[in-house]
């Protein structure tokens, strides 16, 4: 299977390019405002990130068909709680000069409501790793909230927590307390992002939990939709690019976990002495590959679906 690492062709057939990130690319048409009065196409790269790097020549074959697949799989199981971008797309909505039957599109572009993003990123946490188990050290606390005294690493906590943080154009994004959110966003958005996130979260968890995955924490973000201004879960949801997801039945508190994410790139990355700060390094092929194992298999868990093999 062939790698993507961009869709620069696309713009030699009828669409520009309006926004990129880490793995995402946006596009509207050549042809009026965009594809429709209210819609932009998103196509998923193969590009491995990290630390809010996108890492050179590590591209991970598939990966922008897995991502763009499960965002839609919890899409339709999340709809009746939080309204999303892709939620009311029509096949008839999608461009005439979209084909696709094309390798390098199949399973990686969708197309979507154009929403204004909010600058935050909505993290919940149902367990203490990562950031918040690094700022509970020193603190006691994450983003500003008192957790109990006596817990462990991977420890699951009291209830789910919301840790927002700011979307940071360069660098690194930071963790922000629930006041700022108010101050960025307004009291009555910041209120429902917060509580949209933590009944998504609790959605998700009760269900992956019956698959036998544990959901550590996961990011979500919203937008007001052009359409009508409603707000709206956007960009991806519960992926392994967005998730921490560790298999139940290896749950053991008080150290790392194993987990079915790109956790082996961070380890790596920590591991090699890389400072973090641009340029970032590329990855050994065997840690691509192995990340690529635990996409699929965690696709696999969730979904039900067999559709990616893992022969690379």
């Amino acid at each position: 299977m062939d790698s993507v690492s961009n869709f620069d062709f696309l713009g030699r057939e009828g669409f520009r390019r309006i926004g990129k990130g880490k793995g995402r690319e946006l596009f509207e048409s050549f042809e009026g405002d965009c594809l429709h009065e209210n819609h932009i196409l998103i196509a998923a790269t193969d590009c491995v990130s990290a630390f809010d790097a996108v890492l050179p020549n590590s591209e991970m074959p598939g990966k922008g068909g897995i991502l763009t697949r499960m965002s839609d799989f919890w899409f339709q199981k999340t709809e009746s709680i939080a309204p999303n971008h892709r939620q009311g797309i029509r096949e008839e909505d999608w461009p005439e000069n979209l084909d696709p039957e094309d390798e390098r599109l199949s399973g990686r572009v969708v197309v979507v409501w154009r929403a204004r993003p909010l600058p935050v990123e909505c993290v919940v946490r149902g367990f203490l790793a990562g950031s918040a188990w690094k700022e509970y050290q020193k603190t006691g606390k994450v983003c500003g909230m008192g957790l109990p005294s006596d817990l462990r690493e991977s420890d699951k906590l009291p209830e789910p927590i919301f840790t927002p943080a700011t979307k940071a154009k360069t660098g690194r994004d930071k963790n922000i307390a629930f006041d700022e959110v108010v101050e960025i966003c307004g009291e009555e958005t910041a209120k429902r992002i917060r509580d949209y996130s933590l009944e998504l979260y609790k959605h998700a968890r009760d269900f992956a939990q019956s698959k036998g995955v544990l959901i550590a924490d996961t990011k979500f973000e919203f937008g007001h939709c052009a359409k009508d201004s409603e707000l709206t879960l956007i960009d991806e949801a519960l992926t392994p690019d967005s998730s921490r997801f560790w298999p139940a039945e290896k749950y053991r508190p008080g150290k790392p976990q194993e987990s079915f994410d790109k956790q082996i790139v961070r380890d790596y990355l920590e591991e090699s002495g890389w400072d973090k700060k641009p340029p970032a390094p590329s990855l050994p092929v065997e840690v691509v590959n192995k990340t690529r194992s635990r996409y699929i298999k965690i696709y696999k868990m969730l979904t039900g679906d067999c559709s990616f093999s893992d022969d690379g």
